[in-house]
């Protein structure tokens, strides 16, 4: 009898444990037992301009029935180590040349879901006004960062101080590849991009090449303080980089939506006053 009596009563509990697991379950689950997707979106972010953006577009998100966690970053490595580890959602600091460049290094398995705005790069000076001013055999400090050197060769091509060679890729132009160097620069790529402002401040080389958003949270107006700055038109789109396959969450498609609004455009140029320009696509 008592044995029975075990019996019976390890049954009981067994089903009780079966009927908490099947409720837990049913809580995560949506029609016909698929995971339901989360409405807390993690994103990491640089923290000018891309965190205050993303700032300023959570209520609109919440709207849409979506909280946004927004998690700053100081460098553009750690941003996507985390998406990939899965800690964030989705990133967005980082143009595309720079994720491709990103994917082919690390073996990352991300894809664009969106481009938001364009940070025109600038070309600051404590000695010249003018790159007309830059003397021959001038120091000119840039980002280590190897994704951004086709970049700003380009603008220095584009401003008539060197020349790249006519087989090129722009974007992935590197300092070999430079033809003409008529008054012999100097080029100098040893420092991380968020060091360049702090450099600048020093008074260290003739002329230092500053991403938008270092400029910016350092207290620099790229349209002000700069001797140059890259054309609107550049093809250096910052964009929301996620897991690829979950750019077709509605999670991710309603931050697109969102940070592509009329009212986060306006934010973007009334904000930043033309050195952050919001794009549509």
């Amino acid at each position: 009898m008592k044995k029975w009596l075990s019996i019976a009563l390890a049954l009981a509990v067994a089903l009780v444990l079966a009927a908490c697991g099947t409720s837990e379950e049913d809580g995560n689950a949506g029609e016909g037992g698929e995971s339901k997707e989360s409405t807390k979106i993690t994103v990491g972010a640089s923290n000018v301009p891309h965190a205050e953006i993303l700032e300023e577009a959570k209520p609109l998100l919440e709207e849409k029935g979506f909280e946004l966690d927004v998690v700053p970053f100081q460098d553009y490595v750690l941003p996507n180590q985390a998406l990939e580890s899965k800690e964030l959602d989705a990133n967005y600091f980082q143009h595309i040349p720079y994720l491709e460049s990103q994917k082919a290094e690390h073996g990352y398995d991300f894809t664009n879901a969106g481009g938001i705005h364009i940070e025109p790069i600038g070309v600051y000076s404590q000695k010249y006004k003018s790159l007309d001013e830059l003397p021959e055999g001038a120091s000119i400090i840039m980002s280590n960062s190897v994704a951004d050197h086709g970049r700003i060769l380009s603008m220095l091509e584009a401003e008539g101080l060197i020349t790249l060679n006519e087989d090129v890729e722009k974007t992935e132009a590197t300092l070999e590849d430079i033809k003409d160097n008529p008054k012999k620069l100097k080029f100098d790529t040893e420092y991380e991009a968020s060091l360049l402002p702090q450099i600048y401040n020093n008074e260290e080389g003739d002329a230092v090449l500053i991403n938008s958003n270092y400029a910016i949270d350092a207290g620099l107006n790229p349209l002000k303080d700069s001797i140059a700055i890259e054309d609107k038109d550049s093809p250096y789109v910052n964009v929301i980089a996620v897991r690829s396959g979950d750019e077709e969450k509605e999670g991710i498609k309603a931050l697109v939506e969102v940070l592509r609004s009329k009212e986060i455009q306006d934010f973007i140029l009334e904000k930043y006053k033309g050195a952050v320009v919001p794009v549509s696509e």
